[in-house]
């Protein structure tokens, strides 16, 4: 028997036995990749929401309901209505998409409120308020602190390795025992005390205990005035209230119940909180997979020295990994998985059935008489089981969907309590700053402050979670009430609402512009506040979200204006040389702003100081990172401050801090920036030492350096750019090798710059920069960063300005053919910058044979979706070498023909898109025929499946006709058109859009060629093309009934229009009126009036404002020619000018402004004024686009009639004694007035002189 047959019979026992056992496991190995348990899903996820995205998850994919292989499905065109999501985003977390950077914003404390110096004015400020001496030497504090760990581990580190080298040296020398015991004895000693140290000093760090703060050096403290040690509490997440450290602490931000100013004195940290005495910590719903972001420690006693309360590392009171629990460990472990809440849920329900009767239920339960009460005996002492009662003792915790109440014994527990008396919806995670709102406590007992608390928190809900009329008004109130409320509990409420982790973006928007209105109506008010907002407002500086920096900008601008200078420099003061890089980077970017709201000359000698701050380092690198983030904020605006800002910080450039030195350069070549092409002489001083660093420097610093450089030298004449130019290269030159990805970038922008300045010769590029040039950055490795891959391409364009196309094209063309796709993209995207901007004019025969040869293998050779660049590429060469390219033309067009025959969708889109990039170019070599044939074959692909490809073949065709002509067109014109009515009614965007153009086109050259009948159909295919949401498709669509209408008369394309004036939609009417005034327009008014008039009468409202609305364009469009007709229209006007409908007197007024517009100057002012006594009236409604309507008509009458006789309607109401009407008389005046002022000098009262004054104006004293 043949082998492979019984290999085969093999095979397929093997596959029967697989299938049929019922022993062995068996599993679907499409769906789970074969034995490889990788493949297998491991988790469940917690919420489904999240976890289970169809569109990632690979199984989750091969599980959806039709499964293509995969290469079809990654290449599949879809509609663009598939992409959006049906128009929403998907409301996303910030959290989600921030870096672990960006995240240490949470790290930050809401810092209590401080000082108000200002509202203070001499009195000696109160001692439970911080000052701005407080707060500096609490981060003075905080420093020694840091620099002292850093000092700890340095020695340990170091005697770690003194230690080590000493244990090899004596091993080696020796085996005695009693040097050895001394040395051991010696080191303990060091060692000992060290290590004693460092447990007891950098436990303050905590980073293994604590994930997810971050160090301790990351928050602002609110510490106790004179706190020697910081407290651990002071590494406080900020959901948490910062601590209670000092005595009364009234200002910190209260947590869920808490009133301000509890002071938890006496609490002992392992008793269980009851009724929220101690701001414990409210945990947020965390997500299994994320870092369990969990509490460092409780909250310091009131008053106590925190070594007293708790001293970290000693006794883990509550320690996270401990065996028993103890009541605090439950707060910090974070949410709980569905199986502890169950277990929660069911000890407290057997708890609940289970607890002893109390004597009151004993006594309801038996009779009064014969029972006596049994004393216990004293020994007894009832069991309390540790673990249960642990479990159910009420801790206060913001987990969501899960609370158990004291009292309220008949509460449903999973079902979140409906929000009271209208409210919007609760999120879980809402309930920590809410939830007081689901106590329906009566109003009228609460204190005043606790009232205002809820009102607050009340009109806080709505604008976060109600619907848009909901939150109009809250934000309105909000606004209104600002001051009556006061700044403290608005800002304590609004901005732990903004720290929150699970904020999404809408919300943060909203919230940010609460406090944008609030700030406003508060001014002077937010100043002991200032510190707290920045907090929360400096993450947005540097959020990825534009419009989320706008608004960051927006607010700190309107903080500093409210606060002023004064206060915002002390309460960012403290800030600049804190030692987290992340509050250094965004106090620099909020403070450009202040400058920028304030003016930088009120800033400079704060600048100044700073800059110079002998203490530290960080002061001087934040000082002049403002000054770069000034110019980068406000650009050509540094002008006039340049000369001060170049000298507070050139000084930089010789500090002994390295990163000093680095950011000096970088403020340098922001200020060149920002100031080009002025200010050279600003930079004056600094030139020397830059020059003298990039010749000493190496690596980053050198970086900057040359960054700064290159922005200067643009800035100079050009003798002194070439020189600087020859100097600064050879630099560059060697540079050119630097692995670094971020050295390339700036050397490449570096080059650019001094290639492009003025006065560096061409010869001197060719010689001494192209060589090294290409050999170092025309390789593989540039193309796959996506940073260097732009600045290389506008880096060689720049060189190619300089030194013509030849010279660039001829070195990278050979690569064209090179097997790396994104290096070939890279090259041809140059190719096409080059050729666009220079032409083809110095290319020769021999390179144009290598370009087209590589553009055609190019062409063919890419499989990546971003086809546009070699599209783009293949169709600038082709146009650039025009005529030159008719002998390779049958070439590329035999590569078109074969490559739309392709199975793959996406390559016949690109050869679609490719004939209509060359069609010009075919018709100047005079290629007609071949266009003919091209044509035919696109006709025969009409049948295309994929929309994508379909609108791409309908762009083909649509070049080929525009360029070849309806006569000569191949396929005849009367066999395409039918062809193209079914497509109309496809519904996806690309395919409408083209199809409408090429029929519109066609209707517009070559009607004749097309029954009318047709077009008729077409008609009725068009009338649904205007609920396209394309303005594009809508406002083609309409041309085209134009188009039709000239070529077989208006009567039956109006009668199909005025038919569609019935439906529904406003679009499709508000088209339609569009379409008719355009059939108006070219087929004469005096063809569709009588029609369009006679339809007025159909009782139906949305008939008789679409009649309107195209009388209203139709006079728009046909300007003077309306002297003919506005005799006729008139009876129509005033009918609908005195109709009780508002919507019939908007559009009549508008079509009359229009009307008096088109026909001013012509003689038809009687029917104007006729009009005018109709429209006059309605200038007393309040609706805003009727009233709208209506002052536009009148301005228009105004043109048309002249400004004199409306100042007569004008007179009767400006002094009218209501002032309702005055004010309506008096803007119709300004309106007059700023319109015509010189043609109401006719109409001025003639006034007789009195004794004193003299009203007559002779001409000549006018004239004088």
């Amino acid at each position: 028997m043949d082998p492979e047959i019984a290999k085969t019979q093999e095979e397929r026992k093997k596959m029967e036995q697989e299938l049929a056992s019922l022993t062995t496991l068996t599993f679907d190995k499409e769906l789970y990749g074969g034995t490889d348990r990788d493949a297998y899903v491991t988790s469940i996820a917690v919420n489904d929401e999240e976890e289970f995205d169809v569109g990632d998850n690979e199984v989750a994919r091969k599980l959806a309901s039709y499964t293509a292989p995969k290469s079809l499905l990654k290449e599949m065109p879809r509609g663009a209505d598939e992409m959006d999501d049906g128009g929403f985003k998907k409301p996303s977390k910030i959290i989600d998409r921030e870096d672990e950077y960006r995240r240490r914003r949470l790290n930050r404390v809401i810092s209590p409120d401080r000082h108000d110096a200002f509202a203070a004015g001499e009195k000696t400020p109160d001692p439970s308020v911080r000052t701005y001496a407080d707060v500096m030497r609490e981060e003075a504090l905080k420093r020694e602190k840091e620099e002292t760990l850093k000092a700890i581990a340095k020695k340990k580190k170091e005697e770690e390795e003194a230690a080590k080298e000493g244990r090899e040296t004596t091993a080696a020398a020796t085996k005695e025992a009693a040097p050895k015991r001394r040395n051991r004895w010696d080191q303990s000693q060091d060692d000992g005390a060290v290590a004693k140290k460092a447990k007891t000093d950098s436990d303050w760090d905590l980073p293994d205990a604590t994930p997810g703060i971050g160090r301790w050096d990351a928050t602002p403290t609110p510490g106790r005035l004179g706190d020697a040690t910081p407290s651990v509490g002071r590494r406080n997440r900020w959901d948490e209230t910062p601590t209670p450290g000092r005595l009364a602490d009234s200002d910190a931000t209260p947590a869920g119940g808490v009133t301000p100013g509890a002071t938890p004195a006496g609490v002992t940290w392992d008793a269980t909180p009851k009724g929220l005495v101690t701001p414990t910590p409210k945990r947020q719903r965390s997500r299994w997979d994320e870092t369990p972001a969990t509490m460092g420690s409780a909250t310091p006693m009131a008053g106590a020295t925190p070594a007293a309360a708790y001293t970290p590392g000693v006794t883990p009171v509550g320690g996270i990994d401990l065996a028993t629990p103890t009541p605090n460990a439950i707060n910090m472990r974070g949410a709980m998985t569905p199986e502890q809440y169950n277990l929660l849920r069911w000890e407290k329900d057997i708890e609940e059935r289970n607890r002893p009767l109390t004597d009151e239920e004993l006594d309801a339960m038996f009779p009064q008489e014969g029972y006596k009460i049994l004393e216990p005996p004293a020994s007894y002492v009832p069991i309390r089981t540790p673990a249960r009662k642990l479990l159910a003792t009420p801790t206060p915790m913001g987990t969501p969907l899960y609370a158990i109440p004291e009292d309220n014994r008949g509460q449903q527990f999973d079902v979140p309590k409906e929000a009271p008396g209208g409210l919007p919806f609760m999120k879980p995670e809402d309930y920590q700053y809410f939830g007081a709102l689901l106590n329906e406590d009566d109003e009228e007992e609460l204190s005043p402050d606790e009232q205002k608390e809820r009102k607050i928190m009340k009109l806080l809900l709505k604008v976060k979670n109600g619907t848009p009329p909901q939150r109009k008004t809250a934000l309105r109130q909000l606004t209104d009430k600002a001051r009556e409320f006061g700044a403290g509990p608005l800002f304590n409420r609004i901005l732990p609402l903004l720290m929150q982790p699970t904020l999404e973006d809408q919300e943060r928007h909203l919230l940010v512009k609460v406090i944008d209105r609030v700030l406003y109506k508060l001014d002077e008010l937010v100043r002991p506040y200032v510190h707290k907002i920045l907090v929360v407002i400096e993450p947005l500086l540097i959020d990825e979200d534009y419009y989320a920096r706008v608004e960051g900008r927006e607010i700190i601008s309107n903080l500093s204006k409210a606060a002023g200078l004064a206060t915002m420099i002390a309460a960012m003061r403290p800030d600049i040389d804190n030692i987290d890089e992340y509050v250094r980077n965004t106090t620099a970017r909020a403070f450009s702003v202040v400058a920028s709201a304030l003016g930088i000359p009120a800033l400079l000698p704060f600048l100044k100081a700073v800059c110079q701050s002998k203490k530290s380092w960080q002061a001087r690198h934040t000082g002049i990172k403002i000054v770069q983030q000034i110019a980068i904020l406000i650009g050509c605006a540094v002008l006039p401050h340049l000369r001060s800002l170049v000298e507070i910080i050139e000084h930089g450039l010789n500090d002994e801090n390295q990163k000093v030195r680095t950011i000096t350069a970088l403020s340098l070549a922001a200020l060149a920036e920002a100031a080009a092409p002025y200010g050279i002489e600003s930079f004056d001083s600094v030139l020397k030492p830059l020059w003298k660093g990039i010749r000493s420097h190496r690596g980053k610093v050198l970086a900057a350096f040359l960054k700064a450089i290159g922005f200067i030298i643009p800035l100079m004449d050009a003798i002194y750019a070439s020189y600087y130019t020859k100097e600064v290269m050879v630099i560059l030159i060697r540079e050119f090798q630097s692995p670094d990805e971020e050295m390339k970038k700036i050397v490449l922008k570096v080059v650019k710059q001094c290639v492009s300045t003025e006065g560096v010769e061409a010869e001197y590029i060719r010689s001494d920069i192209l060589p090294e040039f290409f050999r170092n950055f025309w390789v593989r490795r540039m193309a796959l960063d996506r940073r260097n891959y732009r600045q290389l391409v506008d880096t060689t364009v720049e060189i190619a300005n300089k030194v013509g196309v030849k010279d660039i094209v001829g070195r990278i063309v050979e690569d064209l053919k090179d097997e790396s796709e994104p290096y070939r993209r890279m090259v041809m995207e140059t190719i096409e910058k080059v050729v666009a901007n220079l032409g083809a004019s110095d290319i020769d025969a021999r390179l144009e044979e290598l370009l087209i040869d590589g553009i055609l293998y190019a062409f063919q050779e890419q499989t990546s979706d971003d086809a546009n660049v070699m599209l783009n590429g293949f169709g600038a060469v082709v146009n650039a070498l025009g005529q030159r390219v008719k002998p390779y033309l049958p070439q590329i067009c035999g590569t078109i023909k074969w490559r739309l025959n392709n199975k793959s969708a996406k390559v016949r889109q690109q050869a679609a898109d490719l004939i209509s990039r060359i069609a010009v170019v075919m018709k100047q070599c005079q290629e007609e025929q071949l266009m003919g044939h091209l044509g035919v074959v696109l006709y025969e692909y009409l049948g295309e499946e994929y929309p994508e490809v379909l609108g791409s073949i309908l762009g083909a065709l649509k070049a080929i006709v525009n360029v070849i002509g309806m006569t000569k067109m191949t396929p005849p014109i009367k066999d395409l058109l039918p062809r193209l009515t079914p497509i109309l009614k496809n519904r996806h965007e690309k395919v409408q859009e083209n199809c409408i153009d090429l029929v519109g086109r066609i209707a517009d050259r070559g009607a004749e060629f097309v029954p009318a009948r047709e077009w008729m159909r077409i008609c009725f295919e068009l009338l649904e093309m205007l609920k396209a949401h394309k303005k594009g498709i809508r406002r083609a669509t309409v041309n085209t009934f134009g188009y039709i209408a000239k070529a077989i008369g208006p009567q039956d394309v109006l009668a199909t229009l005025l038919n569609n004036l019935k439906v529904q939609e406003r679009q499709n009417r508000v088209c339609t009126t569009v379409a008719i005034a355009i059939v108006a327009e070219t087929c004469s008014p005096f063809t569709v009036l009588p029609a369009l008039m006679n339809e007025y009468r159909v009782p139906e409202l949305n008939v008789q404002n679409g009649v309107l609305k195209s009388l209203s364009f139709l006079f728009e469009y046909i300007g003077e020619m309306g002297k003919d007709y506005i005799y006729a229209v008139t009876p129509l006007l005033e009918d609908a000018l005195m109709d009780r409908d508002l919507v019939h007197r908007q559009t009549a007024a508008s079509a009359v402004k229009h009307m008096a517009l088109g026909v001013a100057g012509l003689g038809c002012e009687d029917a104007l004024i006729h009009l005018l006594n109709y429209v006059w009236p309605n200038i007393f409604e309040t609706s805003p686009h009727v009233i709208n309507a209506v002052m536009e008509a009148i301005e228009g009458m105004r043109v048309a009639l002249g400004a004199a006789i409306v100042l007569n309607y004008c007179l009767q109401g400006l002094f009218h004694p209501a002032r309702k009407v005055r004010e309506v008389y008096w803007k119709i005046y300004n309106s007059l007035y700023i319109g015509s002022q010189d043609a109401l000098v006719a109409a001025y009262p003639v006034l007789e002189d009195e004794q004193n004054n003299v009203y007559s104006r002779p001409e000549l004293t006018m004239f004088i």
